[in-house]
């Protein structure tokens, strides 16, 4: 075989190999970008659960955090039950979010995409805890306690409440508002929804952080009218994420974008 003969076979091979890994590439950016809208309403959805949830745990849960004597009374359980059940629920929403999104903006920043998704992991535990602690004051109410007086059972009572209370704090609002910034970073570097959606996040997860904080110096009251004020930016956020990715999805552009950089990326380690 000549010199010419053998740089020709080379050319050939090297081109077969290269529309190898052309077609193996291809649709690998197909099937990133197929999902992304299924993806948009899945993430959405979990974010409207996590709000209804919420709210209706916290008035359902009404009568066992307002009043002392309810573990020694006649209780409406079942309302209280059917609030941790809400709360159940709430906490498997909340690792929705961080789940069904983790794929999209890993892209992005997969450190950051990490954080977010242990948060919101962490923020879910903590919320159950808070559950365990109600439930176990129905319980107490049910069974009583054969020779315990009433004073020690409020007493016990109150201390569970209070358990639920500084979940509450810590989880719904200092670890709510550590990754609500993560998340509405990535959004907002990565384009996936109008700017100002994450904009929204960026400044309303540091003043929940804030106001938790205030809180858990004894600054403000934990269900007073400031805490709730400095939340209607991150409830904004969310709220308005959930139904933009719900009815519009993700940016085309930027999905394009990111699949377009992923399939070079492949091609470029393929080589």
């Amino acid at each position: 075989m000549t010199t010419n003969e053998s740089m020709s076979s080379i050319k050939q091979t090297a081109v077969i190999e290269g529309d190898k890994h052309m077609h193996t590439t291809r649709p690998t950016a197909t099937i990133v970008g197929v999902p992304s809208r299924r993806i948009a309403i899945a993430a959405g959805v979990f974010y409207l659960v996590t709000h209804v949830t919420s709210v209706g745990a916290l008035i359902l849960y009404g009568p066992v955090l307002n009043s002392a004597g309810y573990i020694v009374g006649s209780g409406p359980d079942t309302r209280v039950l059917l609030g941790a059940f809400f709360e159940v629920i709430l906490a498997f929403a909340v690792v929705g979010t961080a789940v069904t999104l983790f794929p999209v903006v890993r892209r992005q920043n997969e450190g950051v995409a990490l954080g977010y998704v242990g948060l919101r992991t962490l923020e879910a535990a903590i919320i159950v805890i808070g559950v365990v602690s109600l439930l176990a004051v129905v319980t107490l109410r049910q069974a009583g306690i054969a020779g315990t007086d009433q004073a020690t059972l409020v007493t016990v009572g109150r201390a569970l409440v209070a358990v639920h209370n500084w979940t509450f704090l810590v989880g719904p609002s200092f670890t709510s508002g550590a990754n609500t910034v993560l998340m509405a970073y990535l959004m907002y570097r990565s384009g996936l929804v109008p700017r100002f959606i994450p904009v929204l996040g960026l400044v309303g997860g540091p003043l929940v952080f804030a106001s938790a904080t205030a809180v858990l110096f004894g600054l403000l009251g934990q269900y007073s009218v400031w805490p709730a004020i400095a939340s209607l930016p991150e409830f904004a956020w969310e709220l308005t994420l959930a139904f933009w990715l719900i009815a519009k999805g993700f940016n085309a552009s930027a999905t394009a974008s990111e699949s377009a950089k992923t399939e070079t990326n492949e091609l470029l380690s393929a080589v």
